[in-house]
């Protein structure tokens, strides 16, 4: 069985990150949706709600690729977390030129702490390759309509941690 790992903080999940969780499927029996706990960051949802966020929306994934989806949150290195969930392929999503950079510093570490993992990288669609959560909270934060970059439900996530600020 191929099993596929694709981390991320996911607050909140867009359509950019769906465009590649649909796009793993294809290369993978599993796919395991790491959701990192990552306290750094300051998410604005609690783990919980991102897991569930991304549960909802990996469901109808799921059936449409005959793909078996599992959520995971994480707390570890990611080579680790590969390791917990028996991955041997960590899929990246890529969008511009600076991700590439930084994913490129990942990938040399991560092959030094698990030569046996390999990490594939897929590019973002165009229509969602300027699509970052961290802009779709501000925009949302700031009363922007976000609907072109999430899910309805998403959507309404959003509106209810910031309200609903429509003119």
């Amino acid at each position: 069985m191929r099993i596929g790992l694709y981390p991320g903080t996911f607050d909140p999940i867009t359509l950019g990150h769906i465009d590649i969780i649909r796009r793993a499927c294809l290369l993978v029996d599993r796919l395991v949706i790491g959701v990192a706990i990552n306290r750094d960051k300051g998410p604005l949802f609690s783990l919980e709600e991102r897991v569930a966020m991304v549960e909802a929306e990996s469901i109808t994934l799921a059936r449409e690729t005959d793909t078996e989806i599992v959520v995971h949150p994480f707390d570890n290195l990611l080579i680790d977390c590969a390791r917990d969930v028996n991955a041997q392929v960590i899929v990246r999503g890529l969008r511009a030129i600076a991700d590439f950079e930084y994913e490129y510093q990942m990938v040399g570490m991560n092959r030094v702490l698990d030569a046996s993992v390999e990490t594939v990288f897929l590019m973002a669609d165009a229509h969602y390759q300027a699509i970052a959560s961290k802009l779709v909270k501000e925009i949302a934060r700031l009363g922007g309509n976000v609907s072109n970059f999430v899910t309805v439900p998403v959507n309404e996530a959003l509106l209810e941690k910031y309200g609903s600020r429509e003119k």
